[in-house]
């Protein structure tokens, strides 16, 4: 099936003529005279007016957006948004010295695991910096990686704070 492109124009069964205004991978966008603006997918059954032939490119702007969040969160520096263990959430992470002259440390566990996610992150832009440098030989990058998963094999003990698994550190594998 030969995909129209924008411009092209038509006379749809139940919306009348009109002017393809945008394609994506399973449908057309048309402004109908009658009816305004409407979908139609594809292999809808309608005549073709006049066909612009120019090559189309069936990527929607949803498709290209969600294209460019997986990019960003994938190579910026920003934190994703990572859920805490729901029996956590607005829990006190105490640090008790053995000097019972001394006083106790209270921090919002919410507060740790925030900074626990924060170095997780940047340790993953380091990794993934590492990996694609031009600057390192292979050998290189093999041994930083193996560093990094020492890093995150020292990291597991604040895994149950993490509400999804997927989310959890992980060292090197037995």
């Amino acid at each position: 099936m030969k995909i129209l492109g924008i411009g092209s124009r038509i006379n749809h069964n139940e919306f009348g003529k009109g002017v393809i205004t945008n394609v994506t991978s399973t449908m057309y966008w048309v402004t109908f005279m009658d009816s305004g603006i409407e979908t139609i997918s594809l292999d809808s059954d309608f005549e073709i007016i006049e066909a612009v032939t120019d090559d189309v490119d069936t990527i929607s702007f949803s498709e290209v957006e969600q294209s460019l969040i997986s990019i960003l969160r994938k190579w910026s520096d920003a934190s994703s948004i990572t859920p805490i263990a729901d029996k956590w959430k607005k829990g006190t992470l105490i640090l008790q010295p053995l000097d019972s002259n001394l006083a106790n440390k209270e921090i919002p566990i919410d507060t740790f695991f925030h900074k626990i996610v924060m170095v997780r992150d940047r340790v993953r832009v380091m990794e993934q910096k590492i990996n694609s440098s031009k600057n390192l030989e292979d050998q290189e990058k093999v041994d930083l990686q193996q560093y990094i998963t020492r890093i995150y094999g020292s990291l597991t003990t604040f895994n149950v704070l993490f509400n999804n698994k997927s989310d959890h550190f992980v060292g090197v594998k037995k």
